[in-house]
């Protein structure tokens, strides 16, 4: 599997999607540490208002431009447009390092905006590229391999933009975004599986044309519900971690922050070990049985973290308790089956509809996924805030998986 990452097939194209996940979560993390130590230091609802508006500005060009960004990437070069992408990074990047050194939010959630758009031009690329430039043995591991890679950037950018100085932000993230370039400028051509269609540049229209590409298909419904599903559960529990820490278990910064890696890598392990597992098939066999764990260990955190106690603790005095160990591997059973659950689903994704239009339907799954974690994290929101408890809000959230099993059973019948 990791040898794919030593061809030019799949290599560069690895590097390209790390790094400019890596680089979003950087500018991102550093802009909300700047605005609750700095900017909003005394006015906690402020610095919670445009953690959110930040988090909102990343999102939303998912809904307005995912369809654009499936269409184009099913009607050119997708080498091509990960190279331009990158290109636009790089002035994306320099943007945001004159706003951190001036100072100027405004300037800062318009490159957070921008770098939403960045990500939102890439997302269709990313997928819909591999079936072009890896073997049907391979796909499972590759797809593997950049899941890995977009969970393992998640947790290093959070943590860097936590620890980095404001001022060194900018050089570095515009010096991974050209390092970014260099490793797009090796990924090898992948012209459109049907040449000479006009591209449309109206985004109301692409996305209207890339949902019905995906709702007419039912194994691209059923994929795209449950991957959707996947990533609003993600959205809800990383939402909760803080509170969860501090507020159930007594936990300090540093537990919160256990717990976000624990929940990154248990993916990005799970995502690569699913592909030994399928030994390269092309199956959702593993699917609904992975589901099945991840509602049993979100269920068993009820039960295991008021074990904990809420009395205050860091890292060492979290873990001197036996419930502490419990609640850490219900994290990660949560987070290795949902690398399990999802990867699969992906495959589906680049291979169940028609080859010239597989960027669309990734591009919807795009649009669907963020309208998800939209609501899920507002619903979770307006269910702690009425005081039905963080716990019980994170193991109802993992048991809803259950609505989808039974369309995850029958999902590698071909229809």
């Amino acid at each position: 599997m990791w040898t794919l990452v030593a061809t030019r097939r799949f290599g560069p194209l690895f590097v390209t999607q790390l790094l400019g996940a890596f680089n979003d979560n950087l500018f991102r993390t550093a802009l909300v540490f700047i605005v609750a130590f700095d900017l909003a230091a005394a006015d906690a609802d402020r610095a919670a208002m445009l953690a959110s508006a930040a988090a909102g500005l990343f999102i939303l060009p998912y809904v307005l431009f995912s369809g654009l960004a499936g269409s184009a990437a099913d009607r050119r070069d997708k080498g091509d447009i990960a190279r331009l992408v990158k290109l636009l990074e790089i002035g994306f990047m320099a943007l945001g390092w004159a706003a951190l050194a001036l100072g100027s939010l405004e300037l800062a959630l318009a490159v957070v905006f921008l770098m939403g758009c960045h990500s939102t031009l890439f997302g269709p690329v990313k997928y819909a590229i591999l079936p072009q430039h890896l073997r049907d043995n391979e796909l499972i591991a590759g797809t593997g391999l950049v899941e890995a890679a977009t969970f393992v950037a998640i947790l290093l950018g959070q943590v860097a933009g936590g620890l980095l100085a404001a001022a060194a932000v900018g050089p570095v993230a515009l010096a991974l975004a050209g390092i970014g370039w260099l490793a797009a400028r090796a990924i090898p051509p992948a012209p459109p599986e049907q040449p000479g269609q006009r591209l449309d540049w109206n985004p109301a229209s692409t996305s209207r044309a890339a949902l019905a590409t995906a709702l007419g298909n039912r194994r691209l419904l059923v994929a795209t519900l449950a991957i959707s599903w996947f990533w609003a559960l993600g959205a809800i529990y990383t939402s909760q971690f803080v509170p969860m820490a501090k507020h159930a278990m007594g936990g300090n910064e540093a537990v919160a922050t256990l717990f976000l890696a624990a929940f990154s890598v248990g993916i990005a392990v799970g995502s690569i070990a699913v592909g030994r597992w399928l030994k390269g098939r092309v199956s959702t066999r593993l699917c609904a049985g992975a589901g099945l764990v991840m509602a049993l260990a979100g269920g068993d955190l009820w039960f295991s973290v008021p074990a904990v106690g809420t009395a205050p603790k860091d890292v060492l005095r979290f873990f001197a308790e036996p419930a502490g160990w419990r609640v850490l591997a219900d994290l990660l059973v949560l987070a290795l089956a949902g690398g399990v659950f999802s990867v699969p689903l992906y495959a589906v994704l680049q291979t169940a509809g028609p080859a010239q239009s597989r960027a669309s339907a990734i591009a919807a799954n795009n649009i669907i996924n963020s309208l998800f974690q939209v609501g899920a994290v507002l619903a979770a929101g307006a269910a702690v805030g009425a005081g039905l408890g963080v716990v019980p809000v994170l193991a109802i959230s993992g048991l809803t998986v259950l609505l989808l099993l039974p369309a995850l059973n029958g999902l590698d019948r071909r229809a």
